[in-house]
């Protein structure tokens, strides 16, 4: 993919997610991959997003900036949300947060087959009260 292919990707892939089009993620995502070197599933990236907006049901991600080479890419976010579950260990108060995530992921055959993303979630958790 040329760089403004994967550019086109990766800002569909934060549409989708954005939009809670889940069912979507194939397009995007691996059947099997690496999440934080781990092995896991498509399915089990899915539930975990769902368990994330089930959490904080206007969570949005905007991409900042964005990197990509050969099969390699690298975005900044910004993440946005009100909690009205229990999220981060924090109890939901009606407060928001806005922080910074850092992600890098592998493409192979036009999907995910690495994805690694680091938000500073001490940070959501004092804007939360917390």
């Amino acid at each position: 993919m040329t760089y403004a292919e994967l550019r086109e990707f990766y800002e569909d892939y934060i549409a989708v997610l954005n939009a809670r089009e889940f069912h979507r993620l194939e397009e995007f995502i691996a059947e099997e991959l690496t999440h934080f070197g781990d092995a896991v599933t498509r399915d089990q990236v899915v539930a975990a997003l769902n368990a994330q907006v089930d959490a904080v049901p206007d969570l949005k991600w905007r991409l900042d900036d964005f990197r990509a080479s050969g099969h390699e890419v690298a975005a900044r976010l910004t993440n946005t949300g009100t909690p009205v579950k229990e999220w981060l260990g924090v109890a939901p108060t009606g407060a928001s947060f806005e922080v910074t995530e850092y992600a890098l992921y592998r493409i192979r055959d036009g999907r995910f087959v690495n994805m690694t993303n680091l938000q500073d979630s001490d940070a959501a958790r004092q804007q939360l009260g917390g």
